[in-house]
C-alpha cells in the first residue's frame, strides 16, 4: 500500500472565488508550505457555498483518511455553510465551543461593545463547532477556527489562514517533517511526438516498480530577443521512498529507449 504519511489535501469554499470576484491565494501557499516540510499537497477541491454540495464532499474527505486543509465559510454570516455542513457530514451536532466563545467576548470587550449587543450574539455563532472540535488558534484576530478527524477549517482570509496551518503542521505533523525520500530525473527531447515516447514510458513503469513517467509537450516560441525555441517535450521519471533506488536504472533504461528512436536530447534547466 502506497505511504500517505506525507500527503495532505486542500479543499477551498467560496462563491467569491470560483465566480472570480476574489483571486485564490491559497492554493500556491499551501503547496509551497508543505513542499518546504518535506510534504506534499495531493488533491484541491474548489467548491461553492452550496450546504447540500458541501456535506457530501466534506463526508468523502473525512472517509479518505488524509489529513485536509479546509479554508472558507466558518463566518457568521447566511452565506457561510462550512461550520454546519462538517457537522452534518459526521453525523454531529453543532455546539458552542466555551472556549472559542470567551475568546469571541474577548474581542467584543476590547471593541468597547457590550456582551448583549446584537452584533456580539452574531459573532457568537463563529464558535459553534461540530461537537468534539478542538480549536485551531488564529492569531490575527483570535476568533478561532477549529479541527475534527484530522480537517482543519480556516476562514477563507489568507492572512488568518496561512499562519494557521502552519501553526497545525508544527503542532501535529512535525514528526512527518522531510521523512520521504524523493527523486527525479528529466530531459529536453526534440524531434519526436508524443506518440513515439509512450512505449518507453510504459516499459519503465512495467519494469520499474514506484516509478512514475511524464511527458510534457511544449509549443515553439519566438522570445523577444528572436530567439526561437523549436516544439519539444519535457519528458522524465520521478520516484518516492524504496523506488528512489530504482531511479538511475530507470534513467539509464529510459536515455537508452530515447537514443534508440533517435531523439535529440537537451538537458532541463534546474
Amino acid at each position: 500500500m502506497k505511504d500517505r504519511q506525507h500527503l495532505f489535501n486542500l479543499i477551498i469554499i467560496g462563491d467569491e472565488i470560483l465566480h472570480g470576484s476574489r483571486q485564490d491565494k491559497h492554493f500556491a501557499f499551501f503547496k509551497s508550505l508543505l513542499e518546504s516540510k518535506g510534504l506534499k499537497l495531493n488533491q484541491v477541491q474548489y467548491l461553492p457555498d452550496e450546504p447540500d454540495l458541501l456535506v457530501r464532499q466534506l463526508r468523502r474527505s473525512f472517509s479518505d483518511g488524509i489529513p485536509t486543509f479546509v479554508t472558507g465559510g466558518i463566518g457568521s454570516t447566511p452565506d457561510d455553510h462550512t461550520r454546519q455542513a462538517s457537522a452534518a457530514a459526521l453525523d454531529l451536532p453543532v455546539v458552542r465551543h466555551p472556549e472559542a466563545a470567551g475568546f469571541i467576548e474577548a474581542v467584543t470587550l476590547k471593541r468597547g461593545e457590550p456582551l448583549d449587543a446584537p452584533e456580539h450574539a452574531q459573532r457568537l455563532k463563529m464558535a459553534d463547532f461540530p461537537e468534539g472540535a478542538e480549536l485551531v488558534p488564529n492569531p490575527f484576530n483570535n476568533i478561532a477556527g477549529f479541527s475534527i478527524r484530522e480537517h482543519y477549517f480556516f476562514p477563507g482570509f489568507p492572512v488568518m489562514a496561512h499562519p494557521m496551518a502552519e501553526w497545525v503542521l508544527e503542532t501535529y505533523y512535525a514528526g512527518r517533517f522531510n521523512q520521504t525520500e524523493r527523486g527525479s530525473r528529466s530531459v529536453y527531447v526534440f524531434d519526436q511526438p508524443e506518440s513515439r515516447i509512450t512505449p518507453i514510458m510504459e516499459h519503465l513503469e512495467r519494469t520499474y516498480a514506484g516509478i512514475r513517467s511524464y511527458s510534457l509537450p511544449t509549443v515553439g516560441r519566438t522570445d523577444s530577443d528572436g530567439r526561437y525555441t523549436p516544439p519539444h517535450i519535457e519528458f522524465g521519471i520521478k520516484a518516492e521512498g524504496e523506488a528512489c533506488r530504482l531511479l538511475d536504472a530507470a534513467w539509464e533504461d529510459a536515455l537508452q529507449g530515447l537514443q534508440a528512436i533517435g531523439a535529440t536530447l537537451k538537458e532541463t534547466v534546474e
